[in-house]
């Protein structure tokens, strides 16, 4: 179960499919002057990669039960309901999830929770607007609009390729919010409490990347970093390899997908930007192979996504996480692997 999980939640929709809103995907969009759409055909091809490689993976372990005459009480072939486990220690679960920038458990019960589940289309329906609207922000809205006064110091000298795709999310997300709440109005009898829990619950997460940017900043002012940057960019392959490189480790050493990519970034971001134009390089294949090297390594056992997931179903490292660096570590390895050898041979598309 927590290798089925982690497929679905932090491997191509987390890092790989064209306009997920997942922070991975924002996180390189002020460094490059891209678009949560960045080589969308590159990310198309690397989903399937890991959706398909997983989905093996799956597939022979639960065949593997099967002849094993493992399964849950009352499927496959169990013949008696497995021991009760205790419950996971919800300081724990809150501890590790607030670690991984998730939403903080602790206001999960807060709210009114209805009993009357929505219908598919109805439960689909802002998961769709999120991507329909961030496309169309992406690619008709914000590429029309006179946006040069972004330069002047009142509004942070910055511009519109720095800050558009972020706009793009957060207008996304906004009407997505808003459609939720039109059509599950009858379900959320005390709108005001369960806005008041999401609230509360984002804020731990918001204050742990902000000390990560901070981190980072520290890191890479300290004078010994600048070894650390000279080895990194030595790396043999190129812009694309050594980018890959310093995300992986970043991410493993962090425990964290956005917090290694975001140290990243703030360190060498500039950098490989001015690589990419002297070698030719679209930013937008620099985005998606940032946003996939950060969710590979990311996913040692001391990341705190596994810890929590491991806990809520009440399984061990030792029971699950072999599944786990299959489907989410392996799987992503090999699609990073495909886009950096096709981004090479044909670039971005």
């Amino acid at each position: 179960m927590p290798a089925a999980i982690a497929l679905g939640t932090s491997t191509f929709t987390m890092s790989a499919l064209p306009g997920t809103p997942a922070i991975q995907n924002a996180i390189p969009m002020p460094f490059f002057g891209t678009t949560p759409f960045a080589a969308p055909g590159l990310g198309v091809i690397a989903s399937i990669v890991m959706v398909g490689f997983g989905l093996w993976w799956l597939s022979l372990q639960q065949s593997r039960a099967r002849a094993a005459n493992e399964g849950f009480d009352g499927f496959g072939g169990a013949t008696a309901a497995p021991a009760a486990k205790p419950a996971p220690d919800a300081k724990l679960v809150r501890e590790r999830a607030t670690v991984s920038q998730s939403f903080d458990p602790e206001e999960i019960e807060h709210g009114h929770i209805s009993g009357d589940l929505p219908s598919f289309g109805v439960a689909m329906t802002p998961l769709v607007l999120v991507v329909c609207v961030n496309f169309v922000m992406s690619v008709i809205v914000l590429p029309r609009i006179d946006a040069d006064y972004l330069a002047d110091i009142r509004w942070g000298e910055t511009s519109l390729a720095a800050v558009g795709g972020v706009w793009g999310v957060c207008v996304a997300l906004a009407v997505a919010i808003v459609a939720l709440i039109v059509l599950n109005r009858r379900r959320l009898p005390a709108l005001r409490d369960t806005v008041d829990a999401g609230a509360n619950a984002s804020v731990l997460p918001v204050l742990s990347v902000g000390s990560l940017v901070g981190y980072g900043a520290v890191i890479a002012a300290l004078p010994a970093f600048a070894l650390v940057r000279e080895w990194v960019l030595g790396v043999g392959g190129g812009p694309l390899v050594s980018l890959a490189v310093a995300t992986n480790l970043l991410a493993a050493l962090t425990g964290s997908a956005s917090g290694g990519l975001t140290i990243a970034l703030d360190a060498l971001g500039s950098t490989y930007l001015q690589l990419a134009a002297q070698h030719g390089i679209d930013p937008a294949l620099l985005h998606r192979v940032a946003v996939i090297s950060s969710g590979t390594l990311d996913s040692l056992p001391h990341n705190g996504a596994v810890v929590t997931l491991l806990a809520v179903c009440g399984s061990t490292h030792r029971e699950s996480y072999r599944d786990i660096v299959i489907v989410g570590i392996l799987g992503a390895l090999l699609a990073l692997v495909v886009v950096i050898v096709l981004g090479s041979i044909v670039g971005s598309f």
